[in-house]
This record gives C-alpha cells, structure tokens and sequence, in this order.
C-alpha cells in the first residue's frame, strides 16, 4: 500500500495489481477524487494517508476518507451515527453495515453539486471531534478495536466480509487486538488478519 498521499491521486491506492495502470480506479475518477480532496483540505482538516487512502483528522480523530471503486467513488465518514443526515444523502457502504456513513458517486461532476452538503457534514463531524463526543455504543455484542472500525469504515469489501462473520468469528478477532496495547500493533495485525477474514476464518483458525 501507499505511503505517500501524492501517490494515490497519480497512480492509486497500491492494493491491487491496477496500481499504477490506466485501469486503476483512480484514473476513471480523478477530478472528482481532487475535488473532494479540496473539499475537505478547504475544511482545515489534516490530510494523511490510512489503508493505502486519503483519510482525513481533526483533533486526533478520524472524520472522512475518499475511495475509488470500478462503479464508484465516495467520501466516507467515521463515527457517522453521530451525523444528522439532515439531506438524507448517506447510504450504508453495503447490507451489513449498521449505520449510512458515506456519499456515493457515481459521475465526477456530481461532487460539485454537494459541495455545500459535504462542507456541512464535515464541519458537523469536526465540532464532535473537538468536544470529544462520541456516538452510543452498538448494539453489537462484540466491542471492536478503533483500529479495527476504522479499518472496516475505511474498506466495504472487508467490512462486508467481516459482518458475515459468526458473532464467535467476530469477536476472536475482538479478542485478539484488544489484547495488543500499542495501536501501532492492531494496525499490523489487522493488515495479517485480512486474508482470514475474506477466508471466513476466526482469529486463530488456520
């Protein structure tokens, strides 16, 4: 995966064998990619690079990520149970997903038409980063790692594939990066654990 947030907007995420070729992605969505990239750097938010894409901080916390798709591209918002949605724009990433965290695209210039709705929710999202608020804990009886929501926020294919999991499958995971105490470290495990997921394995399956 990329390290350097250049790199995703000429050449793309690094994850898969497109990286680099006219067929990646990014290429198909660039200029409404930049234009969401200038959206939320207009916002004053600290632009760096997670899971191989632009994620974007406020206060320590993670409040959007952009992500290029072959059907679409979208802006994805942490800790979205916390947003109003008063445009009713957000869409859940996929049918396992509890909660609609992300603004689909489907033609560049469809960015420039939301751009006022983007800012807002944007703006929105930063004011609950400053305060420290945080949305009401899930129903979910597994309690995950932020490293891991983050991970999962950040992916619909791995968030997809780790919602159809078995609640055991689930929470072995849980488990198992609770148990790391440096973040650093979860990070690194997950990036191990992607393949089981996809696989249907719990933690310590083989």
């Amino acid at each position: 995966m990329i390290t350097d947030i250049e790199d995703y907007f000429l050449k793309g995420c690094g994850r898969c064998e497109r990286f680099a070729t006219p067929d990646c992605s990014t290429r198909q969505w660039e200029s409404g990619l930049l234009e969401l990239r200038r959206i939320c750097r207009g916002a004053g938010l600290l632009e760096v690079v997670k899971w191989g894409h632009p994620c974007y901080m406020h206060e320590g916390r993670n409040i959007a990520v952009i992500g290029a798709f072959r059907g679409d591209f979208r802006i994805s918002f942490f800790n979205a149970a916390l947003l109003q949605d008063s445009e009713g724009v957000l869409q859940k990433q996929g049918p396992n997903t509890q909660t609609p965290d992300m603004i689909s695209f489907t033609e560049n210039s469809q960015v420039a038409g939301l751009k006022k709705i983007i800012q807002s929710y944007l703006k929105e999202a930063m004011e609950y980063a400053a305060s420290g608020v945080k949305p009401p804990k899930s129903s979910v009886q597994v309690e995950l790692p932020d490293e891991l929501v983050e991970a999962l926020n950040s992916d619909p294919d791995l968030s997809d594939a780790f919602y159809k999991l078995t609640p055991g499958r689930q929470k072995s995971y849980a488990i198992n990066l609770n148990a790391a105490k440096k973040s650093e470290t979860r990070i690194a495990r997950i990036v191990k654990f992607r393949d089981k997921i996809f696989a249907g394995k719990g933690a310590t399956e083989r």
